[in-house]
Order: C-alpha cells, then structure tokens, then sequence
C-alpha cells in the first residue's frame, strides 16, 4: 500500500468580534498536511456505512493515527467530511456538497 497522496485536515477556527466595524471577522481555516492512500470505498462498507451505493466516497488510510481536532478533510481541491472512523487511522468520507 503506497501513502502518496496528499490530504489536508482542516481546522475552522471562527473569526473574532471586530469592535470597529461591530461585524464578526472571515473564519480562518488552519491546515495540516498528511501523506495517505487514498480510494474508492468498496460496496459492502458504503452498505454497512449509508445503508445504499452512494457516489464519491472515499477510503483514507494513514500509517499513524491523527489524533488532532479537525472538522473536514481536503484532497485535490475537493472537501470532504469523515462518516466513519477506525482508530484514528482509516476514514471513510463523503464530498461536501
């Protein structure tokens, strides 16, 4: 198994009280990048997880866990959110819409 892909974890950290302005500042998004194998999730876990065949899911393996707050998970451009998580080091994930 290669980890050769590219991932980003995304932390949104909200934007402060802006006293000036009286206007809440542009959320900040924090990244962190992490090498992973990255594929197609296979049918029997898109049934045990969403109960159908649902498209643009993926499989992320790491070779350690990431024990850190994040909220979604960024790979080639696309942002995804975690449906369902082993150990902190395989996540199953789905395509924010």
């Amino acid at each position: 198994m290669r980890y050769d892909i590219p991932i980003f974890f995304q932390r949104i950290q909200p934007g402060a009280f802006n006293a000036t302005t009286h206007n809440y500042d542009e959320d900040t998004i924090i990244e962190e990048k992490q090498y992973a194998s990255v594929t197609d999730t296979g049918e029997g876990t898109l049934k045990l997880v969403y109960g159908t065949v649902k498209q643009g899911s993926l499989t992320i393996r790491l070779q350690r866990a990431y024990t850190k707050p994040f909220d979604k998970i960024r790979i080639d451009g696309k942002v995804y959110r975690v449906d369902l998580s082993r150990k902190k080091k395989t996540f199953v994930v789905s395509e924010v819409q």
